[in-house]
């Protein structure tokens, strides 16, 4: 029986898992991760030159800094949290955080 590993897109050398709205990045074998909720998205439009379609794009993004022990609670395991005005501003923030969380550590 052959083993199939499941390939995760990375960003900065670590997971990031998207399902909806929710996404996680970094390794749940590490002992912290970052999770991001898009709480609002916005519609842009193209300008008039282009073919492209109207899309959404998140306009507001919580981010967590998340302790993965299994033995802390969950509202424990909330070490640090804020809100972002974008997804590349909350990707910069969630590595910035994971990578002192995880050095500290």
């Amino acid at each position: 029986m052959s083993e199939t590993k499941t390939r995760f897109p990375m960003y900065k050398g670590k997971p990031l898992v998207r399902n909806g709205d929710l996404l996680y990045y970094g390794d749940m074998r590490d002992s912290y991760v970052v999770r991001m909720q898009i709480k609002s998205k916005k519609e842009i439009q193209p300008d008039g030159n282009s073919s492209m379609q109207s899309m959404k794009i998140a306009d507001k993004v919580f981010v967590q800094l998340l302790n993965t022990d299994i033995n802390v609670s969950p509202q424990k395991a909330v070490e640090k949290t804020e809100e972002q005005p974008n997804l590349f501003a909350a990707l910069d923030t969630g590595y910035v955080w994971l990578q002192k969380a995880l050095k500290e550590n």
